[in-house]
C-alpha cells in the first residue's frame, strides 16, 4: 500500500513539527517514509505544506494525490481542494488547536498506537501542553484507514541529504566550513553547526559576510593545511568563481558545495531547480579542471562528498558537490551504518610552509610568478596531465548506476534529485525501462557511450528547462536527444512519481 499525506497552514504554524512526529510514528509502525518540503520566503504567514508519503515498499519521492488532508488553516482545503484523491480524508481547520491536536487525530486515522505518539512528544518540549492537545485530537477524531504494522526496520534512519552530507564531511576530516547564509544551502551549514556544538568543536563552521569573503577565508585555511568545504546556492556560486580559478591555479585543494535553486537573479529563493550544472562545469576563467559530483540520495550524498575530499586532496583541485533543495530538505530512510562503512577521513595533501601563486609560476621552491613561454607551457602541459591521471583513476569508481530492466531497449538517463521520482515511476509504472543516474558529471564515463549505443529511445529527465543534461550527453557521445524525449519541470517544484511514470510511458510506446 502507498499513502499521500498532505499538511498544510501558515509559516509558523508548526508544519515541519507534526510532519517529523508523524513520519517517527509511522517508521515504528514498520513504514517507509518519503517527505517533501514547500514552503514560501516567509517567517509567518502565507502558505507552506509538507508531503509526507509512506508504504510498505521503499519510497522514494511523493505522488500528486493526497489520501489524508490535515488542515492547520481555514485556507488550506481551499488551496487544495483540487490535489484530493478519491475517497481522500480531511482533517478539517479547528480553531484555536495547535499542530499537537492534529498529531493525536492523524495517529488515532492512522491506527498507530498512541504510546508512539506520546514518546515523540517526550522529545519536544512544552509535553504537557502538546499530549493534552494530541489526547483530544485522538479521542475526537473517529475514522480509520486500513493500516497494519509490518514490523519496524531497526537499521534505517530518517534524514535528509543535508544532513548526510554533513556527516559525510565531518567524516572525511573537514576543519573548517565557511558559508553565507543562502537558501537552499543554509541548512547544511545549520547542520554542521548543530555538529560543531556537539562534537566538541572539532570542526569550525564560520559565516562571514558574503560569499567572496567564503571563498578566500577558504583557501586561506586551505593553504595552511586544513581540510575545507565553501558552500552556497547559485547567486552565490558566482562570486566564487574567480577564487575557483585562483585555487586551480595555485593548486590549493577546496570542496565547494553548490545547493541549487531557481534562478537566474534571486530567482524563487525557497524552491528546487537544477538549473546550475553548466555553471558547475564551466565557471571560472581559463583552462583547469573541476571536480563534478551529483549525489541522488542520502548514501550518495555521503559517498560523493568523501570522493570530493578524496580527488580534491589528491590532485590538487577544485572539487564541487551539485545539489539541490529537494534532495537536500527531503528526507527519506537508507542504512546510515552501511553507508558510513565506505567514507574514510582524508588527510590534508598541504605541507607546512608551502608557497602559493595565483600567477603561473617557476616550479621552484618559491613558486616565483613566470612570464617564460617554456615554464607557461610546461604548467599546462602539467595540468593536463593532472586532468589524465584523474580521468583514470575515476574508473574504479562508481561513475553512474543502471536501475530497472537492464536488458530494456528504453533507457532512461536522470541525474541528482530526480532519481528517487524516477526509481517510484518505473516501480509504479508498466513501462519496459532501464533507469542510468550519472554520478559524475566530470569527468563523465566513456561507458555511458555503450549504454546509449544499445537503446533504442533515449528519454532524459531534469528539473530544468533547457536539459543540460542532453547538452553534455551531446558533447561527450555524440549522441543528441530528441526533443520530444526530454520530460523537464521548471516551476520550482520537483517530480511527482506518477505523473513522471504516465510521461515516460508515453514516451516508451
Amino acid at each position: 500500500m502507498r499513502c499521500e499525506i498532505l499538511i498544510g497552514g501558515k509559516a509558523g504554524q508548526g508544519p515541519n513539527i507534526l510532519s517529523e512526529v508523524v513520519s517517527q510514528g509511522l517508521i515504528e509502525h514498520g513504514y517507509y517514509v518519503f517527505y517533501s518540503r514547500d514552503y514560501q520566503s516567509l517567517i509567518r504567514g502565507g502558505h507552506n505544506f509538507n508531503l509526507v508519503s509512506f508504504s510498505d515498499k521503499e519510497i522514494f519521492s511523493n505522488s500528486s494525490k493526497a489520501d489524508v488532508l490535515v488542515c492547520l488553516d481555514e485556507n488550506t482545503e481551499k488551496i487544495h481542494k483540487d490535489e484530493l484523491g478519491k475517497n481522500a480524508v480531511v482533517l478539517k481547520f479547528v480553531e484555536g488547536k495547535g499542530n499537537m491536536y492534529y498529531a493525536g487525530a492523524l495517529f488515532k486515522l492512522l491506527g498507530i498506537d498512541f504510546k508512539i505518539l506520546e514518546n515523540e512528544l517526550k522529545k519536544l518540549k512544552k509535553f504537557e501542553e502538546n499530549m493534552k492537545d494530541a489526547k483530544e485530537g485522538w479521542e475526537i477524531e473517529k475514522r480509520k484507514i486500513s493500516t497494519f504494522n509490518v514490523g519496524k526496520k531497526s537499521d534505517l534512519v530518517l534524514m535528509n541529504g543535508s544532513q548526510a552530507m554533513a556527516i559525510s564531511a565531518i567524516k572525511s576530516g573537514l576543519d573548517f566550513y565557511y558559508a553565507y547564509p543562502m537558501t537552499p544551502a543554509t541548512p547544511l551549514m545549520m547542520e554542521l553547526g548543530m555538529m560543531q556544538v556537539e562534537s566538541g568543536n572539532k570542526h569550525k563552521v564560520i559565516e562571514v559576510e558574503n560569499e567572496i569573503a567564503v571563498a578566500l577565508a577558504g583557501v586561506g585555511s586551505a593553504i595552511v593545511g586544513k581540510r575545507v568545504m565553501v558552500g552556497t546556492s547559485g547567486g552565490g556560486f558566482d562570486l566564487m568563481t574567480e577564487t575557483m580559478s585562483f585555487a586551480a591555479m595555485a593548486e590549493i585543494p577546496l570542496v565547494f558545495y553548490l545547493s541549487q535553486r531557481p534562478g537566474p537573479g534571486t530567482g524563487v529563493a525557497t524552491y528546487t531547480s537544477q538549473g546550475d550544472l553548466n555553471m558547475a562545469l564551466h565557471s571560472g576563467h581559463g583552462e583547469f579542471f573541476r571536480m563534478v559530483l551529483a549525489p541522488g540520495d542520502n548514501e550518495e550524498s555521503m559517498k560523493l562528498t568523501n570522493d570530493a575530499f578524496y580527488f580534491s586532496h589528491k590532485y590538487r583541485i577544485p572539487s564541487i558537490v551539485l545539489n539541490d533543495k529537494h534532495l537536500g530538505e527531503a528526507k527519506s530512510l537508507f542504512d546510515e551504518k552501511k553507508a558510513l562503512k565506505d567514507i574514510k577521513e582524508i588527510k590534508s595533501s598541504v605541507k607546512a610552509g608551502e608557497r602559493f601563486n595565483s600567477y603561473e609560476k617557476d616550479g621552484g621552491k618559491e613558486n616565483i610568478a613566470t612570464e617564460n613561454a617554456d615554464v607557461i607551457k610546461a604548467n599546462f602541459e602539467a595540468r593536463m596531465k593532472k586532468q589524465k591521471e584523474i580521468e583514470k583513476e575515476v574508473q574504479k569508481f562508481e561513475m553512474f548506476k543502471i536501475y530497472g530492466n537492464k536488458n530494456s531497449k528504453n533507457l532512461v538517463l536522470g541525474w541528482g534529485s530526480t532519481k528517487g521520482a524516477i526509481l517510484d515511476a518505473i516501480s509504479e509504472g508498466k513501462s519496459d525501462v532501464k533507469f542510468l543516474q550519472v554520478l559524475y558529471m566530470n569527468p563523465f564515463s566513456d561507458k555511458i557511450k555503450d549504454e546509449i549505443k544499445k537503446a533504442k529511445k533515449v528519454i532524459v529527465v531534469e528539473n530544468n528547462s533547457e536539459s543540460p543534461l542532453s547538452r553534455l550527453i551531446a558533447e561527450k557521445t555524440g549522441f543528441i536527444v530528441e526533443d520530444k524525449n526530454k520530460i523537464l519541470r521548471y516551476d520550482g517544484r520537483p517530480f511527482f512519481s506518477d505523473e513522471l511514470s504516465e510521461e515516460i510511458g508515453r514516451r516508451c510506446k
